[in-house]
């Protein structure tokens, strides 16, 4: 076999491994590195779309159902985990939440601060991974919002759940939403391949991408594999989405010291569907 051949073999056959379950984590190679940062504010700016957040229209939903679910009122004390651009803590502090927002991108940081400054909301906004999150702060309602929880290894999982039980105040509440055992069945092992796969978002220059996506059916597990072949690196990025029953998220929760208070559809307090593809959970500390 030819060496350049042989190195192809090689490199196909290495992208094309199936990981063991949460064998990687490389969350900051998708919200640190420069280029897909950019990318991904775009893409939660952009209010037609649910990609990296929700439609505009879901979220202002979402937000008057926390303000009335959680009896939001001047002086509630509220954490935003994974909060981004601060679409959700800035709705909520302009209803006198008090609010922390938390994120691992520095980009949406900066924006989330810009428009605090605007609008003279006093949010307090923190750039740092959220399982590295640590304050004297106590609060009365911690989200973590658009499946964010299902990224983590259930080792991860369990210490973020520890963490929002020291962090939330006597009787808090968390909200939290996660992909259904139905959004499992759905989804379909493939591969595909392209020339600056996704339209150029993983880099700004010349780039092949290949994307693998497996299904780990004991685990009710998805990773998609993104690898992409740059003229001077080949890089990976593992993004996984772990499914749950009802059952399965409340005995997480237990395990933790936060009870269930209820299941929803969704964020938006829409009624609890077994058939859907997400589902919301509300936990209380005990």
């Amino acid at each position: 076999m030819e060496p350049a051949a042989f190195q192809m073999f090689q490199l196909l056959s290495d992208i094309s491994r199936r990981p063991e379950p949460f064998e990687f984590y490389t969350a900051g190679d998708l919200w640190t590195d420069e280029h897909t940062s950019e990318r991904m504010l775009e893409l939660h700016l952009n209010e037609t779309v649910d990609v990296a957040s929700r439609n505009t229209a879901f979220i202002d939903r979402s937000v008057a159902w926390i303000a009335s679910r959680f009896d939001l009122r001047a002086g509630t004390r509220v954490a935003d985990f994974g909060c981004g651009p601060g679409l959700y803590a800035t709705r909520l502090a302009q209803r006198g939440a008090a609010v922390t927002g938390i994120d691992f991108s520095e980009r949406s940081i900066r924006y989330a601060q810009g428009i605090a400054a605007g609008q003279g909301l006093s949010i307090r906004y923190v750039h740092r991974n959220y399982l590295e999150f640590e304050t004297a702060d106590r609060f009365h309602l911690i989200l973590l919002i658009m499946c964010d929880f299902c990224a983590l290894s259930p080792a991860q999982r369990k210490q973020l759940l520890t963490q929002f039980h020291a962090l939330l105040a006597p009787g808090g509440l968390i909200l939290l939403d996660v992909y259904s055992l139905a959004a499992f069945d759905q989804w379909r092992e493939q591969a595909t391949y392209g020339a600056d796969l996704f339209d150029g978002f993983w880099s700004a220059d010349r780039y092949f991408g290949f994307l693998h996506t497996f299904k780990y059916d004991r685990e009710k597990l998805v990773l998609d594999q993104h690898t992409i072949v740059e003229p001077s690196r080949v890089r990976t990025v593992y993004n996984w989405f772990q499914c749950f029953s009802p059952e399965g998220l409340a005995g997480e929760l237990a395990a933790c010291g936060l009870a269930v208070e209820g299941f929803h559809a969704d964020v938006a307090g829409s009624p609890f569907d077994p058939a859907a593809k997400e589902f919301a959970v509300v936990g209380k500390k005990l």
